[in-house]
């Protein structure tokens, strides 16, 4: 009896064992939600990416893609933020092309000085104003990119305020920048607010590109300072109203907030918001 016992037993344990192993553990794992404490989400570096572009330009197509391309394929933990800075000194050879301003080209002749440059061109591609090279460079924008998001950084929080009104004219935001690296000897840091439109569409008739349909990503349509920041301050606030032109696309508008230092043109950190009203 002993022994029939025994073997009833031995049986019946290979069949427990055999039924447990068609149900694998996964499928009785507690649910995350079920734990007091859940881990945060991954931190969201933001880098800028600037392209001096111009559409009386044969070689800046390429380029402009690629900004559309790093702005449209973000990397994990990394936001590129997008900025397309359309010169205005290709304009007398044949083309003018309608998202340039002079304040563009002023923007790069800074960063020329900066970096030791005698002289501008296009199209420039430049990372956080930290490194520069020709725009249409993809393996180096992502070097770049790489690079500088492992720098620090300052937290920036850029909001619509809930009192903004519905219209495509104004729109009042809410602005507050902590923990801001420690700014170079001897130099400022501006705060800057960019308006950028994207989807944007020209087909060019005349210069360099002529008969070509050309797109474009994050052009920039305003730049303004908002104000200062000096060595040893980590923190700044404001609520801006920006300006919006009654012919830009609301649902492809951006705005940005970005911290740069004057003279080394470092970028100490940014933020981006969508203005879309969906």
């Amino acid at each position: 009896m002993k022994l029939f016992i025994a073997l009833f037993l031995m049986v019946s344990g290979v069949v427990t064992f055999r039924i447990l192993n068609r149900y694998p553990a996964s499928s009785v794992t507690v649910s995350p939600e079920s734990e007091t404490a859940k881990a945060a989400g991954p931190t969201v570096t933001a880098v800028v990416v600037e392209l001096f572009t111009s559409e009386g330009c044969s070689s800046c197509p390429p380029a402009d893609e690629v900004l559309s391309k790093l702005d449209k394929s973000q990397s994990m933990g990394i936001e590129v933020i997008a900025l397309g800075e359309h010169v205005d000194y290709w304009n007398k050879l044949g083309w003018i092309d309608p998202y340039s301003s002079a304040e563009f080209s002023t923007r790069q002749s800074r960063y020329a000085d900066a970096f030791g440059q005698e002289s501008v061109y296009t199209p420039q591609m430049i990372v956080d104003g930290r490194d520069e090279f020709v725009g249409a460079d993809w393996n180096k924008a992502r070097e770049a990119i790489t690079r500088a998001a492992r720098l620090p950084k300052a937290k920036v929080k850029l909001l619509a305020a809930s009192s903004s009104n519905e219209t495509n004219k104004d729109l009042k935001l809410s602005i507050h920048i902590n923990d801001i690296p420690q700014i170079t000897t001897g130099d400022t840091a501006d705060v800057l607010l960019a308006i950028t439109e994207s989807n944007l569409r020209s087909e060019v008739s005349r210069g360099e590109n002529a008969g070509r349909y050309l797109r474009h990503t994050a052009v920039v349509r305003s730049l303004s300072v908002l104000g200062n920041v000096s060595a040893g301050q980590q923190s700044f606030e404001a609520e801006p109203t920006a300006s919006l032109n009654v012919g830009w696309q609301r649902d492809n508008l951006r705005a940005v907030v970005l911290v740069q230092e004057r003279r080394t043109r470092r970028v100490l950190g940014a933020a981006a918001l969508g203005l879309s009203k969906n």
